[in-house]
């Protein structure tokens, strides 16, 4: 049995005067071999670091690890931009980009920035429709003329370069469903992990959707957004009543994540601190050099 891909990454929500820490914080990581780094996009934040201009940046101070917007506040980012914006920066990268797509949560603010309010069901048709064209945009092909419900589009050139994966922040069933019919991959919304109901209940509407449309379920990867405290020492138990993961020591999380691969077809792991924030160095330091080598050692004995 060969090994699966695993990617491991980092999230941040990260503010103007923290630039130079994330910076050092994406350098750690791309030199002690991660595979990402997020940042979450509320442009109606103004103290909050741009999303895009800040993968860009940091694209370009780093040699490996990929970037992603997670996820792209798509009402405030129309899809046909929204296709320039990923190609050029898989383009400029070398392919190290990922495109994070959500429907929008907070309307409230959204439509605060001049952005037509959607109902749920209107936002969530907007962001299967928007998925789609992006694609049609990428990977050269003849002029694309797209005249949809929410994108019209007449003979626009698609760029000579492949579209990267798109990974969802799916919640409700409507925008699971479409996950299952035209994405690549989930991050499960509220810290949901694999023992979780609300994992579980979701995952299956994903993958009835993707079979409907006759794709392989099994082709749509599960990324986790994944809090928790790393310890000096091991805890004496690591989830909560609830059974919401709390941390441990190193090795705990390392065998904890390494039976989310093996055993529940996890594939990948974005850090976060306890609260949902970004990691602090010291927490980052320990997932870089102890936690993500012991899971992939871990996994290549398994399969070897």
């Amino acid at each position: 049995m060969s090994a699966p891909q695993v990617l491991f990454g980092f999230g941040a929500h990260s503010t103007i005067d923290e630039a130079p820490e994330l910076l050092r914080m994406a350098q750690l990581a791309d030199d002690d071999g991660l595979d990402l780094f997020s940042l979450s996009d509320h442009p109606y934040l103004g103290e909050r670091l741009d999303a895009y201009a800040t993968i860009g940046f940091i694209l370009g101070h780093t040699r490996h690890i990929a970037g992603f917007a997670n996820v792209t506040n798509l009402p405030t980012r129309p899809a046909p931009m929204l296709a320039r914006a990923v190609t050029s920066l898989s383009a400029l990268s070398g392919g190290r980009v990922v495109l994070g797509m959500g429907a929008g949560g907070l309307w409230d603010r959204i439509s605060d920035m001049g952005v037509a309010r959607l109902s749920p069901g209107e936002a969530v048709d907007a962001f299967e429709e928007a998925i789609v064209l992006i694609k049609s945009l990428s990977g050269g092909g003849p002029p694309v003329t797209h005249r949809g419900r929410h994108y019209q589009v007449e003979r626009i050139d698609a760029a000579p370069v492949a579209a990267p994966p798109v990974w969802t922040g799916s919640v409700g069933a409507k925008s699971l469903a479409a996950t299952g019919r035209v994405a690549d991959g989930w991050t499960p919304g509220h810290a949901a992990d694999w023992l979780s109901e609300r994992f579980r209940t979701s995952r299956r509407v994903i993958d009835e959707a993707a079979a409907a449309v006759g794709r392989d379920p099994g082709e749509i990867r599960t990324i986790y957004n994944f809090p928790g405290r790393i310890t000096d020492r091991p805890l004496t138990t690591t989830r909560d009543r609830e059974g919401r993961w709390i941390g441990g020591s190193p090795d705990q999380w390392a065998e904890e994540l390494t039976g989310a691969v093996l055993e529940h077809g996890a594939s990948g792991f974005m850090l976060f601190s306890p609260s949902g924030g970004t990691p602090d160095m010291v927490s980052l330091g320990h997932w870089t050099a102890e936690i993500v080598p012991a899971i992939r050692e871990a996994i290549a004995k398994q399969c070897g």
